[in-house]
């Protein structure tokens, strides 16, 4: 099974592209048939420059950031295939779009770094469209940035209208000016637009998007709005047709998928919709993320506890240990209710791999503070942890606070901290050692010939024997030798 799948799309976008090109204008309300319509016109456009250049028209999407910014990509590839261009490996593209990411500093940079790279390709093809999209362009300094000093940049939009990237792919391509298009609200939910997904067997299904949390650190409710779940019935319908097309895992995205349901006409909660998921037959296993630890119930706990698809791994980030700092970032629980969450957690399902973040030189952390964190790591025990330096984010209450911690005390505690986690971290992953597990195949292992990766249920990397046959497929393995987070194993067909 291939690894890279071409473009998906539901037979319902596929009768809009039909209708939308028998219309001579385009239906005024947004929606998918609106945006089937740009999309047949993006064909015309796209088949006249072939002709032109005698050659077919290339694309590259270049992703940062978080799993909700990935799935949002294979969209946007699937929408530029769809249009008529062809991907690219290299920046040296007709079309060449940044998903960005604003949730630390360095994400900005690496950005402004990339642009910078793209100069000589442009003077090459003077015709060359730039594109720039996702959280970091809802902030308006950025934005006027990008007006200011990289007048090249031929489009820019956010997040809140992503679903309309046809109707702006068609102005794009028709105009010299730069074209600006951000929004600071837009609730709309647009289904069955079109999708590449990076991987044939597995894939991301949003299930709602924005946040409600409003973390004093972070920048994600300012720029991805406020919570807005999709329809249960739009879910799975999205779940069986990849079902259909080839998908054996799916992961369930949101930024607080336990909140999910919430504003729906009629509540659904996160653990109900996993019921129906569950029931979808040729779906083998089910992950999520990401957990908020506030919302998260026992009614969860006991769907994770009786499924035999979901998957016995949970991201349940933490970001600190001290009661104080969580207060002042705004997290709503405490450090005891959070570790009396992991013991309910492990109590139900004794097996569960746990993942975390962890910030350090949050303003205002003291030794103390941090000392607490440590403590924390060392009672929970996590499987592995995302581990940040604080990054100050202009317009979050963080920014503004007193007793910002030095960039050396941060640096320090960030060393210790990481050293904590990776020496628990190595000594969780081992115990899976000489058992056998269940693996999903993904890629053909690009260090050494005659080897393939996968993935057990608990997150783990596991290289093997195998060919490229096996991609896609689930298969038993035993874990012969631990090495730190990966794992050498053989099939239990070839390890008697």
């Amino acid at each position: 099974m291939e690894k890279t799948k071409t473009v998906y799309e539901s037979e319902e976008f596929r009768q809009m592209l039909q209708s939308a090109s028998a219309m001579k204008e385009p239906p005024e309300k947004d929606g998918s048939l609106r945006q089937a319509w740009f999309l047949h016109r993006c064909r015309g456009i796209v088949a006249g420059r072939e002709k032109e250049l005698g050659r077919k028209l290339t694309f590259l999407v270049v992703t940062f950031g978080c799993q909700m910014n990935e799935r949002d990509s294979e969209k946007l590839r699937g929408i530029l295939q769809m249009a008529g261009f062809v991907p690219s490996q290299s920046e040296d593209a007709d079309f060449v779009l940044y998903n960005t990411c604003t949730v630390r500093e360095n994400a900005n940079v690496r950005l402004y770094g990339r642009l910078g790279s793209l100069r000589p390709f442009l003077r090459k093809n003077p015709s060359m469209k730039i594109a720039l999209c996702g959280c970091m362009m809802q902030e308006k300094d950025e934005i006027e940035r990008i007006r200011r000093k990289y007048g090249y940049v031929s489009l820019v939009f956010g997040t809140h209208n992503l679903y309309r990237f046809p109707e702006l792919l068609c102005s794009c391509l028709l105009s010299d000016r730069q074209i600006i298009d951000v929004v600071d609200k837009d609730d709309s939910i647009v289904e069955n637009l079109p999708a590449e997904r990076t991987y044939a067997f597995k894939s991301g299904v949003n299930i709602m998007f924005g946040c409600n949390n409003f973390c004093t650190y972070c920048i994600v409710p300012y720029v991805r709005g406020r919570e807005r779940s999709r329809q249960p019935e739009e879910i799975l319908r999205e779940v069986e047709h990849l079902a259909e097309d080839g998908v054996v895992e799916i992961m369930l995205l949101g930024q607080n998928v336990n909140s999910y349901g919430k504003g729906l006409d009629h509540e659904v909660s996160f653990a109900q919709l996993l019921r129906e998921v569950e029931k979808v037959d040729k779906i083998q296993r089910i992950r999520f993320m990401t957990s908020h630890p506030k919302d998260l119930s026992e009614e969860l706990i006991e769907v994770m506890k009786d499924s035999a698809k979901i998957c016995p791994h949970l991201h349940l980030p933490v970001q600190s240990g001290s009661s104080r700092l969580l207060k002042l970032m705004n997290r709503h629980y405490t450090k005891e209710s959070y570790l009396d969450l992991v013991r309910r957690l492990r109590e139900s399902i004794p097996d569960l791999s746990l993942s975390t973040d962890l910030i350090v030189g949050f303003p205002g952390e003291t030794e103390e503070d941090f000392l607490e964190t440590m403590d924390l790591v060392r009672q929970v025990e996590y499987d592995s942890a995302f581990t940040f330096l604080y990054s100050r984010r202009t317009g979050t209450p963080a920014a503004s606070m007193e007793d910002q911690v030095d960039e050396e005390t941060a640096h320090e505690r960030f060393d210790r901290l990481l050293a904590l986690v990776q020496s628990i971290g190595r000594k969780r992953s081992s115990r899976f050692e000489g058992t056998v597990q269940r693996v999903l195949v993904e890629e053909i292992n690009r260090q050494e010939s005659g080897l393939v990766t996968g993935r057990t249920p608990h997150n783990l990397v596991v290289h093997f024997p195998g060919d490229e046959s096996m991609i896609g497929t689930i298969v038993d393995v035993l874990l012969c030798e631990a090495h730190g987070f990966y794992y050498m194993g053989k099939r239990v067909a070839d390890a008697s």
